[in-house]
């Protein structure tokens, strides 16, 4: 009886003391942690660079039109296309995209002059009374507002690894030009 029980004590101090196996065990129990932080380092990467596309492309459109003196709805419809190629890679079909002229009086009264939006509409109505940037309304002058908004479609690693409503965010942006060249800048069919 004494035997067996040296033996086995002897068997269990030798499985106290083996260490094979103790790395596979670690990186069994870290690997989902890893797995999940690269993902998701991957995922606000990406979703950083698309924020940052859409702040690009939103300054880029109000920047072209206000470098114009008069504008038109078939100008107007080829901004989209200047979002898409600043987009590229990235999908843009669900990319809305609203451009104003805002007429500023002496008195430092904005209102709407002309509005156009992508899907040929008029957003706003014009004489409407608009709030500008307090930095931007200087009475007399004449500014360009563009307003992108994209749908961002989130990873989704599980049917309920998310909150229902939280697989899609939309990132928008809005910007404010000054006209570069004369008073206003005027929309012929707008």
């Amino acid at each position: 009886m004494i035997r067996k029980y040296a033996s086995f004590t002897g068997t269990l101090r030798r499985f106290a003391r083996d260490r094979r196996g103790v790395g596979a065990i670690e990186f069994a129990i870290l690997f989902p942690v890893l797995l999940l932080l690269y993902l998701g380092a991957f995922q606000l990467t990406v979703g950083l660079n698309v924020s940052k596309r859409a702040s690009r492309s939103a300054g880029s459109i109000a920047d072209i039109v206000s470098q114009q003196t008069s504008v038109s709805k078939s100008i107007l419809a080829t901004m989209p296309s200047v979002a898409g190629a600043i987009f590229a890679p990235y999908v843009t079909t669900s990319l809305t995209l609203k451009i104003t002229g805002i007429a500023v009086d002496a008195s430092g009264k904005a209102t709407v002059a002309w509005s156009w939006a992508q899907d040929g509409t008029t957003p706003y109505a014009s004489g409407t009374v608009v709030t500008v940037p307090s930095n931007m309304n200087q009475a007399s002058t004449f500014l360009v507002r563009s307003e992108l908004a994209i749908p961002y479609q989130l990873m989704n690693f599980g049917t309920n690894f998310l909150p229902n409503g939280t697989s899609q965010i939309t990132i928008g942006r809005q910007f404010y030009y000054r006209q570069r060249a004369g008073t206003s800048i005027t929309c012929s069919d707008c």
